[in-house]
């Protein structure tokens, strides 16, 4: 059974793996404050990781590495996360006064009831969840399972780059620690809060509910459309509109004619995607949007998404409140922030 190891010793880095980079970072925590000791983002060749599979493990470990050179960390341990979309999550009442070990002897007599593969394809694990449970006896425990191919992948990649797989995780539960820490700095009153996370080839917009993700739809749409449409507009190769596009050497026209037309695509998109959520929930509201993901910071996004859903928009920061390290370069990790998210989520797992 997967263990999700609750209290490593020291630090640990946490490690981001999209369809475009690779992320690592490492915190301190020093006088009930936590620090940025270390950070480093590497780009991945195209087509090493897609729709989160990682199809080329020796890149993502290469990728990983220079990144581990980049950042100089202290720490060889690591946590890593299971995209959601590879996870099965359920929860069930169990009798309270059962010894966990009780609890997993069960859990797998009864698998075959929650999880649709072989138990021998599958790992998992659980906890006991702080919601009451129907009956006074009882408690609610969450059930994760996910196969355990997806967790061999990336606990791979971490070896193969020198580190020791420590914790294992699920993206949204990294998501919803990495938000706790910054969510004072929200304004007051805010309970419903949107993460729309925009990556290269997928958008995921989570609905954060009182600190715990109740929602989360993934679409295949994200900046790799831009990058296309600059490359088609004025013949450059995908690797040079790229460049162009995050250095700015663009024409005039390309915000008018290029630009402006996908913010509006994301706009629909992230309208479409709220409306799923109001119709398939109990709500029909939200309170904020926070952007994330590596193209957060396009020119314009945030102010025409408040403008036309109506909605406070912010670009998330989970290193607001964090002191940082001399060797941190305070203008690049602010720019690197909002694709730091989950980064930040895994290595606040050091402190657990």
């Amino acid at each position: 059974m997967l263990k999700l190891y609750r209290k490593p010793n020291m630090g640990l880095l946490g490690v981001d793996i999209s369809s475009t980079s690779v992320k690592l970072l490492e915190l301190s925590l020093k006088n009930g404050r936590y620090w940025v000791e270390s950070y480093g983002l590497c780009p991945l060749a195209e087509g090493s990781v897609v729709e989160k599979n990682i199809l080329n493990t020796d890149a993502v470990a290469d990728a990983l590495e220079r990144a581990i050179n980049i950042a100089n960390p202290q720490s060889s341990k690591a946590a890593i996360a299971v995209p959601n979309s590879m996870v099965m999550t359920k929860t069930i009442e169990m009798d309270a006064d059962m010894t966990d070990d009780e609890r997993e002897v069960q859990i797998r007599m009864d698998a075959e009831q929650y999880i649709p593969y072989p138990l021998d394809e599958v790992s998992l694990d659980f906890e006991v969840t702080t919601e009451p449970a129907a009956h006074p006896d009882r408690v609610n425990v969450l059930l994760v399972a996910t196969r355990t191919e997806n967790i061999d992948s990336r606990t791979e990649v971490l070896s193969l780059a020198g580190l020791k797989p420590q914790v294992v995780d699920v993206e949204s539960y990294a998501l919803e620690r990495a938000l706790a820490i910054f969510s004072d700095t929200l304004p007051l009153g805010v309970n419903m809060v949107a993460i729309l996370d925009i990556g290269h080839t997928m958008t995921t917009l989570s609905v954060m509910h009182n600190g715990k993700i109740i929602y989360t739809r993934e679409q295949v749409f994200g900046g790799k459309l831009l990058t296309q449409d600059v490359q088609n507009r004025y013949g450059l190769s995908f690797d040079e509109a790229g460049r162009a596009k995050k250095m700015r050497t663009l024409p005039d026209d390309y915000e008018s004619e290029v630009l402006m037309p996908f913010l509006e695509s994301v706009v629909q998109q992230t309208a479409r995607s709220l409306q799923f959520f109001f119709s398939s929930s109990q709500y029909n509201e939200i309170d904020h949007i926070l952007l994330a993901g590596g193209n957060a910071n396009i020119q314009g996004l945030s102010k025409l998404l408040q403008q036309k859903l109506g909605y406070r928009v912010t670009i998330a920061n989970p290193f607001l409140q964090m002191g940082f390290s001399p060797q941190i370069d305070l203008k690049k990790i602010e720019n690197d922030a909002p694709s730091l998210l989950v980064a930040c989520g895994l290595a606040l797992r050091g402190f657990d």
